[in-house]
């Protein structure tokens, strides 16, 4: 009698309740720890990996994840029928010809090879000035990463030749052991569930049908962004398994530091020392900006720290919605050697106000 399987979701150590982006995770993080290209000749490894394809392979598609939570399989086989105290797996396939093939189609094939597996995401930094990050630009960014074999394009096989159809499980993938009117199905031991074999690999990539290699990728990068901004390239990543879509390549932003602005979000800061003189009485200072000096206003009467807005001079926002401001704060410069004119009129003022 055979003994239930392990449970899918603890497979992948995600919980019942786990989104599809939670499993996606999940199951991205495992494949990359167990895949046998990183584990060679590691049978536990390949075991692993078989065990996490195969549970990927009914949660990430909704119908399939809904037919194993109802009936604890997916492709056909039950795991137990409620209350029977027995863990029974069989092919529903196999009574097919009894029930007129309607068994199959409710409860699903079982034969069919296990989907093919998206591609790794690779991360990238690329470092901006500050100006440059402003503006925006164009640039060119090398990426080590795993791609498709130069030598026999991602097949695996040597050039000249192609994987075949798998003649242990006939390209399905599984082998079924008959168990009267049952049948255990089983990964095949052959292709590993893949349905094809390869006779002769590659010499390049040993079969892998993947090498690291570092390609050049033009990337463009927008006006405003911050430091730690994500630019997501489609398909630049590492490519699939078994013919499955490649992963994404994700840019990160590192810009430099501005000798005169700090960043706040769009808005950019700048300190602008002014007199006491002018603060107290008003006057008019020019601020730098992006886009150029700006003459700005003091109000009469303004206190160090005070915050001025230019609007529509500060950094370029991501959405498209315009600009942001510069924002200029006041700080009072008081003089470290005042002349003897100056300290003269210091110490009028000193006694007028200690007259108030």
């Amino acid at each position: 009698m055979a003994t239930r399987p392990k449970d899918l979701y603890d497979s992948l150590g995600v919980s019942k309740s786990a989104s599809q982006d939670e499993i996606k995770k999940a199951y991205r993080k495992l494949v990359r720890q167990y895949h046998p290209d990183k584990n060679p000749g590691d049978k536990a490894a390949e075991e692993r990996f078989k065990e996490i394809q195969g549970a990927y392979d009914v949660l990430s598609d909704a119908e399939k994840r809904k037919q194993y939570d109802a009936f604890g399989s997916a492709d056909g086989r039950v795991g137990g029928f409620p209350g029977g105290g027995a863990n029974v797996n069989f092919d529903f396939n196999d009574l097919s010809d009894l029930f007129g093939g309607r068994l199959g189609d409710i409860f699903g094939r079982g034969n069919a090879r296990q989907p093919s597996g998206r591609g790794a995401d690779v991360q990238a930094e690329v470092r901006v000035s500050f100006d440059d990050s402003l503006r925006g630009l164009e640039t060119q960014i090398p990426v080590e990463a795993e791609a498709a074999c130069r030598e026999c394009g991602g097949s695996g096989a040597q050039p000249g030749t192609a994987p075949i159809i798998c003649p242990e499980c006939r390209g399905r993938g599984v082998t079924v052991e008959s168990q009267g009117l049952f049948g255990l199905s089983h990964t095949c031991p052959r292709c590993h569930g893949a349905g094809t074999v390869i006779e002769k690999p590659c010499p390049r990539c040993k079969g892998s049908g993947r090498e690291r290699r570092t390609r050049r990728y033009k990337v463009k990068i927008p006006a405003g962004v911050k430091n730690g901004t994500q630019i997501r390239l489609k398909g630049k990543g590492e490519p699939g398994y078994g013919g499955g879509p490649p992963g994404d390549l994700i840019v990160i932003t590192r810009v430099a530091d501005s000798p005169l602005y700090k960043r706040r979000g769009s808005d950019l800061e700048i300190e602008v020392p002014v007199t006491f003189a002018d603060a107290a009485l008003g006057s008019k200072v020019e601020v730098p900006t992006p886009e150029g000096p700006v003459s700005l206003k003091v109000p009469a009467g303004s206190e160090s720290g005070k915050l001025l807005r230019i609007k529509g001079r500060g950094a370029p926002k991501l959405n498209g919605g315009g600009k942001g401001d510069v924002l200029a704060r006041l700080t009072i410069a008081v003089p470290k050697k005042p002349s003897k004119k100056e300290r003269e009129l210091l110490e009028e003022l000193q006694k007028v106000q200690k007259a108030r």
